[in-house]
């Protein structure tokens, strides 16, 4: 058996949508079972899950995605754990795909698949769409270079689970964490290009910022560790601030954009947000809460965010 995690928080009619992608899912050759973990909704998503058959509705109050997931970990029956968002879209194939994998191969214990953006309009892109499009959910990279892949479109063995351990809390960014202890572990994640996920861009840059809010605030909490940290952290915090020239060849040949329009909105976006993200760098570096940064993430900014996609 699959069973599918997704942990929710104020996102019903996204949630549904969700839901449905997943349960139209064909091609398989053993059961699933959905599980939904609602992290202290206004309105926890009862007549939503009620819609479609198989969908288990559980709570977690502590928190955080990872508490979420943990959550419905502890009453997964299946032999395979598939993590998807509450507001993404698991692409046809998503579950097959993973299923494939697994049965392929003993050696694979966990798998890390594509994020793409889903757009209204493919052929007019909005400015947080094309940047992205190019930018966000670069799951790949993250495999390569740092041993991990977004919790948004991860698959895993239960047993490897249950080796690995539980995801974090909110205040680090559990995706990382726990892709890094699997790899410290012997567990390295394969990628897998066909198990692809859709997710929309964010609808405003408030949303955006305050994503860079919470991560960057991991950032800082780890770097403090090191000897030598404030000087390692004003060095990384100049090269955000010049980064975005060095990203306009990967604008220019990036096959997720079509046209001078799209790829000049990214352009500017990249900006915008190196140009943020060097500033919460600066302001951490001169005494702001690390931790104040990293909990708008959720109770906390939920009303912000419900107004942000009305």
């Amino acid at each position: 058996m699959i069973s599918v995690i997704i942990p929710h928080l104020d996102q019903a009619q996204s949630l549904r949508l969700c839901l449905s992608s997943i349960t139209s899912q064909t091609g398989l050759e053993q059961p699933v079972e959905v599980i939904v973990v609602d992290n202290g909704s206004k309105v926890p998503p009862v007549d939503i899950c009620s819609l479609f058959a198989g969908v288990t509705l559980l709570s977690e109050q502590v928190p955080g995605p990872g508490p979420a997931r943990n959550r419905g970990v502890s009453q997964a029956s299946g032999s395979i754990l598939a993590f998807i968002d509450a507001d993404c879209l698991a692409g046809d194939g998503w579950l097959s795909e993973i299923e494939r994998r697994f049965s392929e191969s003993a050696e694979v214990g966990i798998l890390g698949g594509d994020v793409r953006i889903a757009c209204e309009d493919r052929d007019r892109l909005t400015l947080l769409e094309a940047y992205e499009s190019v930018f966000a959910y670069r799951m790949k990279e993250y495999i390569a270079e740092q041993g991990f892949t977004g919790t948004g479109n991860l698959a895993v063995r239960s047993d490897v689970f249950s080796k690995v351990g539980p995801f974090g809390g909110i205040d680090m960014a559990e995706d990382r964490d726990w892709g890094q202890r699997a790899l410290r572990d012997g567990y390295r994640t394969q990628y897998c290009p066909r198990m692809i996920v859709y997710h929309p861009a964010r609808k405003t840059l408030g949303e955006l910022a305050r994503k860079w809010d919470r991560h960057t605030a991991h950032d800082f909490a780890r770097i403090q560790a090191r000897r030598g940290w404030w000087a390692l952290w004003m060095l990384r915090t100049a090269a955000v601030a010049v980064s975005p020239v060095a990203e306009v060849a990967r604008i220019g040949f990036s096959d997720r954009l079509k046209g001078l329009r799209a790829r000049a909105l990214a352009f500017v976006g990249v900006v915008l947000v190196r140009t943020y993200r060097s500033g919460i760098m600066l302001a951490l570096a001169f005494g702001a809460s690390a931790p104040g940064f990293s909990r708008r993430w959720n109770r906390e900014t939920a009303a912000m965010r419900a107004a942000d996609k009305s």
